[in-house]
């Protein structure tokens, strides 16, 4: 990345960590499998639980909680499954939040019939009396909710405390898709029972995700996506990435840290907000009325394609996305402000900002003057097609 740009989407990938990187040279130079019992293998195993227990930290669990895998789909796609028990009855049926990642929505192992999405508020936050109504509709089901922390397009955080109750009150399990969350909000004792992050948002390296079991009696009955050997207690096979497990670790010391930078960011957003509304007044902010990740922002200018704004921004030097960046190139709205309730066409404007700690206030400012420029112009060009 040159030195002139200016990076604005740390929701996709934050930048890798000096910190991360060091360790990950040196984790790279460690010849031993981590499941052989000599000492070139006890190195690489000592490297891998010294990242498990940073990692542990950071979500308050116990270390041997945390299987490794190669990121946030992985995890999901292992943990939203009826396999998942905590020695009760069997998980029947799976709710998930309407604006859930694709990875939780399409990677879950319930059978379709067995699946349904629970209703977002126009705020873009999980309907707690829908949720209820469907819980007790549920009857003797047991039911597994699947909820975010925090969305990763809006930024919009999500009554875990309160949905977690409801879900337990009727006998019923929570995952939390942590992803966008970690670093940017406290995830101890959120209440749910388990939940899962990824290095390279927190500033780790790519291909690299853990699963926590918040609650010690979860298990996965031998449920395993990736089966072969004994590695991660049974639960992902294969030999460990050792080193982009070491710079995992190393990005979560640094993360518990970086909830200081959280009210700076908010006043950088914020500006931001303030900025485009005095240049373009007709810009519509996604999820501005409830609580939110003080470094994301979400809005669109009406009548002006996302893609078009996004090509033009690049070209000015600054990066930014058009919402998750799983879904990018996909023409379709966004399937989160559809749940909000928003017009197809404004959704198809959508832009997502979502700042780092090495954005300032000059950063902020070179957006704004290039997405005024931007916008303009694209209008310009519109009204003389339409003339």
């Amino acid at each position: 990345m040159s030195a002139q740009r200016i990076y604005l989407d740390h929701n996709a990938t934050a930048p890798l960590l000096a910190s991360a990187r060091q360790v990950m040279l040196s984790a790279i130079d460690l010849p031993g499998n981590a499941s052989s019992v000599h000492a070139e293998g006890r190195a690489a195993r000592a490297a891998i639980e010294t990242a498990r227990a940073s990692v542990a930290t950071l979500l308050g669990v116990r270390p041997r909680d945390i299987t490794f895998t190669s990121g946030g789909t992985e995890a999901a796609n292992l943990v939203l499954s009826p396999s998942l028990s905590d020695g009760g009855k069997p998980l029947t049926r799976l709710f998930a939040a309407a604006g859930e990642h694709p990875c939780v929505l399409q990677g879950h192992r319930f059978a379709p019939e067995f699946f349904a999405a629970v209703p977002l508020t126009g705020a873009g936050v999980l309907d707690l009396v829908g949720l209820k109504a469907m819980l007790d509709a549920a009857g003797g089901e047991r039911v597994l909710l699947a909820l975010q922390v925090a969305n990763n397009e809006t930024g919009v955080i999500q009554p875990i405390a309160e949905a977690a109750a409801l879900v337990h009150l009727a006998g019923g399990l929570l995952v939390c898709d942590a992803v966008q969350a970690a670093g940017r909000l406290p995830l101890a004792a959120l209440g749910a029972d388990a939940l899962f992050i990824s290095a390279h948002k927190i500033g780790g390296p790519k291909g690299v995700g853990a699963l926590a079991f918040a609650n010690v009696r979860l298990h996965m009955n031998g449920a395993a996506l990736v089966k072969g050997g004994g590695q991660e207690k049974g639960l992902r096979a294969g030999t460990e990435n050792v080193a982009g497990i070491a710079g995992f670790g190393a990005a979560a010391d640094v993360a518990r840290l970086t909830l200081a930078e959280m009210d700076r960011l908010s006043a950088l957003r914020d500006h931001l907000e303030v900025k485009v509304v005095g240049l373009l007044p007709d810009a519509v902010f996604f999820g501005q009325s409830t609580a939110r990740l003080a470094q994301t922002s979400a809005f669109a200018v009406p009548g002006v394609s996302a893609e078009t704004l996004l090509i033009a921004l690049d070209l000015a030097g600054i990066a930014v996305s058009s919402g998750s960046a799983c879904s990018s190139g996909k023409v379709q709205p966004s399937h989160v402000l559809r749940a909000m309730g928003a017009a197809d066409e404004l959704a198809r404007g959508a832009l997502r900002v979502s700042l780092g700690p090495d954005n300032s206030e000059r950063d902020i400012e070179a957006f704004c003057e290039a997405l005024k420029n931007a916008v303009k112009n694209i209008r310009l060009r519109s009204d003389k097609n339409a003339a």
